[in-house]
């Protein structure tokens, strides 16, 4: 990933970097006393960067009911009746991956997830987070019943003929039921997240930047580093709602690792929520549903507020963004932070998502040093019914990475997993044809906005390394820059595009360390 020099045919590591590249006859004579792998003409390119993910809730997937790609409803009940044959009563049964998006148009009520758990409350998170479905003794015990009002950017989905709560509560609604599930203990959150990053390594991801970290998380990242069992690179991008957490990092200042495992540098903040739950902030209705526009979560003013504080203290700031009016908040507040915080020269302020956005707003970015981060796999997820619900127009906007990247605006692209499949040669495979696996639609879902092999390569390694300021020590083979690699199962700048989905990493190595090794 070097433009300078784009292809070597041997390397040498040392002490966690890489030496030097060139010749295996050179490396050889500069380094007569050296262990000599060879790796019989396969390609090594650097450690993938996933810029954009949720190892907590990844990890999480795998001790909770995993129920992505569950068709129905019906399907989901039976997982959970099963769960609850092995559950003592009383305990809470959660579980994710039911599809919020696609469920959106005729969401299930709780009557039969009641029958099946009458004695342990059960919650059951969408695949994006915007969503839950709980029973009726989760509802009780969070005191949800037909006279709570709807808090503030969230809803509690009711029976319209008697009023009674149906057991989905969308956005903020979560909230109250979330505060009464016990959280996870320590061990458990150290499990949770290793368990995630072990899965990582198995794609490649050799970087993982925590698009949500709350202070416990922290805890366990560092724990896991004390203890030499943090088998990954993490940047942090702290919670906006943890307030004492975020006025500690704000009065002390960046923690950056020497040894570049755990760097906290970035804060988080959410502007509004998800296009499949109609929670993306939108500046004219939604074509398939006109009463409503989404809502905002935190408005212009506090995202500026927030936004030059961070400048001031040296923080990167990164804001989720769905919905036109979303992004256009967030354009407006990077815009002011950047002219009250002139000094911030390299702020690398970070977009993520951007999934609708204005025509017009989107030559804007560019000029202001704004980092554009984009999941090319949300493309294909919500493909079947975007049109629909934002229309004709607006969904010229959408996942458009050509117009962004032709502004000569900095792009990263990455998964949001566990939303969405972290596999990256699965999003490269995306973002080049924007159709599924099985090809459709041929040609493409509006095909111009497609990407080519060497822009979605490089959005993968060097642009994702520069948008956490790490481009210096990596993303790319090159001398002096941390020795992280993979060694894949075929030609990756020569295979047809389709072979992406089946390409696989066979060995994956942090700091020339070998970390995984597929087993066939």
């Amino acid at each position: 990933m070097d433009e300078d020099i784009p292809e070597v045919e041997a390397m040498a590591v040392g002490e966690g970097k890489f030496l030097d590249i060139g010749k295996s006859a050179k490396m050889q004579r500069k380094y007569p006393n050296a262990d000599v792998h060879d790796l019989e003409g396969k390609t090594v390119m650097p450690g993938i960067i996933e810029s954009h993910g949720h190892l907590l809730s990844l990890g999480q997937s795998y001790l909770e009911l995993n129920l992505e790609g569950l068709p129905s409803p019906e399907d989901v009940v039976h997982k959970v009746r099963d769960r609850i044959k092995e559950t003592p009563p009383d305990e809470w049964v959660t579980g994710w991956g039911w599809d919020e998006g696609a469920w959106a148009k005729n969401y299930p009520d709780n009557r039969e997830l009641s029958d099946v758990s009458p004695d342990n409350p059960v919650s059951l998170r969408g695949l994006h987070g915007f969503a839950c479905w709980a029973n009726e003794k989760a509802l009780a015990i969070a005191g949800i019943n037909n006279d709570t009002p709807d808090p503030p950017n969230g809803e509690i989905v009711r029976n319209p003929e008697t009023g009674h709560p149906t057991g989905i509560l969308t956005n903020a609604a979560q909230d109250l039921l979330n505060e009464h599930i016990p959280p996870l203990k320590s061990h458990q959150l150290e499990k949770a997240l290793s368990l995630a990053i072990a899965e990582c390594l198995k794609f490649g991801l050799t970087s993982v930047h925590e698009a949500r970290t709350t202070g416990p998380m922290l805890e366990a990242f560092r724990s896991l580093k004390a203890k030499g069992e943090l088998q990954n690179r993490i940047y942090v991008m702290l919670d906006w709602t943890e307030k004492i957490l975020l006025e500690s990092f704000l009065s002390k200042g960046l923690e950056i690792d020497p040894d570049n495992y755990l760097t906290v540098r970035c804060i988080k903040i959410f502007v509004d929520g998800a296009l499949g739950s109609r929670g993306a902030a939108m500046m004219e209705p939604y074509s398939d549903a006109p009463g409503e526009m989404g809502f905002v979560v935190t408005p212009e003013n506090e995202v500026l507020r927030l936004t030059s504080r961070a400048l001031k203290s040296g923080f990167q700031v990164a804001v989720h963004a769905i919905g036109d009016k979303a992004n256009r908040i967030t354009l407006n507040a990077f815009r002011r932070a950047i002219e009250e915080v002139p000094d911030a020269a390299d702020h690398r302020l970070r977009l993520e998502h951007a999934q609708i956005v204005a025509l017009e707003d989107i030559p804007k970015y560019a000029p202001l040093g704004v980092v554009l981060s984009m999941q090319p796999s949300h493309c294909t997820s919500d493909m079947g019914w975007a049109e629909e619900r934002v229309g004709p127009e607006r969904v010229k906007g959408a996942y458009a990475w050509r117009s962004f990247l032709d502004t000569g605006v900095h792009m990263t692209l990455n998964s949001d997993f566990p939303g969405e499949f972290l596999d990256p040669f699965f999003g490269m495979y995306t973002a080049m044809t924007r159709q599924t696996s099985e090809g459709k639609p041929a040609g493409g879902w509006y095909p111009g906005q497609c990407l080519s092999r060497d822009e979605v390569l490089k959005a993968y390694t060097v642009g994702a390394a520069y948008s956490g300021f790490e481009e210096g020590f990596k993303g790319k083979i090159h001398p002096g820059y941390l020795a992280d690699f993979i060694l894949l199962s075929d030609d990756i700048l020569t295979i047809p595009v389709s072979a992406f989905l089946s390409l696989h990493v066979e060995k994956t190595y942090l700091n020339g360390n070998l970390v995984y090794q597929r087993m066939d």
